[in-house]
């Protein structure tokens, strides 16, 4: 039951002991949510590798970059907006930039997160103090309704927004969320202990994960994955022109 120790919950007339809703989440729910997330990224990208590509039998400009390098300056340049959308995509950007490094610090430094990849995959290193955890998710916190007001507040993006863009955003922000009801101890003492004592906001705290990776393959949150290719199509085309991007 939530919010005892396993080894004090109730069992049936068997003796075996009843799974709430954190052995549900951690169990069978996780193992589906992890293979629709793998499966589920690599078949989107295999569907997009394999369309037909016309080759291009035109003879590059004079003075053009590498196949390697004109992608690579693509992908690198897509990062800060152009000189001449610089004042009315600044805040946005650098909001972007503030969010995606927030969840990176969150994702990758928080011990219980470490200690939750370890298990899964074996990889483990050493992680971020709380200090920096607990800034980097305040930081991220107040990004992403930014990130959602800046949206609703242009007129252009709010017209060019879809169900896709608000539900994305959406499964991004729970995980958030719900991981507020569970920093309310050291991460030290959290993974002292042999059992959750909370179970019921850390069941939920990995639903709301758990829908994320449901959800990737099929969404727009597929830009962390797809950037790289859309932006290095691009410069591979123009830089074979003589465009610099």
């Amino acid at each position: 039951m939530a919010g005892i120790p396993p080894a004090l919950q109730p069992a049936d007339s068997t003796g075996i002991r009843i799974m709430d809703l954190l052995d549900v989440a951690r169990g069978p729910v996780l193992k589906v949510a992890l293979a629709v997330f793998v499966l589920g990224t690599l078949w989107r990208l295999f569907g997009i590798l394999r369309l037909p590509r016309r080759p291009d039998r035109s003879p590059a400009r004079e003075g053009a970059p590498g196949r390697a390098r004109g992608a690579l300056r693509a992908v690198a340049r897509g990062f800060w907006p152009r000189q001449a959308f610089a004042q009315v995509a600044v805040l946005a950007t650098i909001n972007s930039w503030i969010f995606h490094l927030a969840l990176a610090l969150v994702c990758l430094g928080y011990a219980p997160h470490i200690a939750f990849i370890r298990r899964i995959t074996g990889l483990g290193w050493p992680a971020l103090p709380d200090a920096v955890m607990h800034l980097a998710a305040g930081a991220a916190f107040v990004a992403l309704p930014l990130a959602l007001w800046l949206r609703l507040s242009d007129p252009v993006r709010r017209y060019l927004s879809r169900t896709d863009d608000y539900l994305s955003w959406a499964v991004t922000f729970l995980p958030f969320l719900t991981g507020m009801a569970v920093m309310s101890d050291p991460s030290a003492a959290l993974l002292a202990r042999p059992h959750a004592i909370y179970r019921d906001p850390l069941a939920w705290h990995l639903i709301t994960l758990e829908l994320l990776l449901l959800w990737f393959p099929f969404g727009k949150l597929m830009h962390a994955v797809l950037f790289a290719f859309s932006r290095g199509a691009t410069g591979l085309r123009f830089s074979h022109r003589g465009v610099r991007v």
